[in-house]
């Protein structure tokens, strides 16, 4: 059995599934619009150069998370999930998924978008096994607006990933090959780390890098 990893925003989906949600908060009137949308823009802008701090992002997001009730949250991710996820997702990517996951593979979507937000996603293109920063809740269920555990940005994928693979008594080095499919060079740690990183409609500094040492590009979108 091989190892899939799979990133999500621009890799899997056309879009940042994150910046999105901000976007379709701001169309519903949850957040005042001007200041939402600054530090949306604020935020993704850092996210692309590579600059951003994951933990007083989170801690932004999950700050917002946590002005609603979570019958609320989950009733507008219902409609997050309709009117924008769903028509994001391609042909290709599921296609891709598919192969790996016919050949028995070990297939999980590790992503520094927090689980709320992507949960429902990897249902969708269904992946059993996802890898994402988790909000701490209430035993209720509801959302704090703190950070439960170190955020899965950067080296926190590697983190991470080896953290679950230890659970299954299992390291990278256990599977023959180890894919990671990713359009971002924030994930360069690990993608330095498996067999076969693939840069997926990758963006111009992972281009390079992947150019630099020839790994294999996919531009999954490009198929459509």
């Amino acid at each position: 059995m091989n190892l899939a990893l799979f990133d999500l925003d621009h890799t899997l989906l056309p879009i940042d599934s994150d910046y999105e949600w901000g976007q379709f908060l701001i169309r519903i009137g949850a957040v005042d619009p001007d200041a939402f949308e600054k530090s949306n823009a604020e935020w993704f802008a850092q996210y692309q150069a590579g600059t951003l701090d994951p933990v007083k992002y989170l801690e932004f997001a999950f700050g917002t998370l946590a002005k609603f009730p979570r019958k609320q949250l989950d009733t507008w991710h219902q409609q997050f999930m309709q009117q924008v996820i769903l028509p994001s997702i391609t042909p290709a990517a599921r296609a891709l998924l598919q192969k790996h996951q016919d050949a028995g593979d070990l297939v999980a979507i590790i992503t520094a978008t927090n689980s709320f937000v992507t949960e429902p996603i990897a249902k969708a293109l269904g992946v059993d096994i996802l890898i994402a920063s988790d909000p701490e809740t209430t035993v209720d269920g509801e959302i704090t607006g703190k950070l439960d555990g170190t955020p899965t940005y950067g080296p926190g994928k590697v983190t991470h990933t080896k953290a679950w693979l230890a659970t299954m008594d299992q390291t990278l080095d256990s599977f023959p090959r180890s894919f990671f499919y990713s359009d971002s060079h924030n994930d360069l740690p690990l993608m330095m780390l498996v067999t076969d990183p693939v840069a997926t409609n990758p963006n111009a500094k992972l281009k390079a890098h992947a150019d630099a040492h020839g790994w294999p590009i996919l531009n999954l979108f490009d198929a459509q």
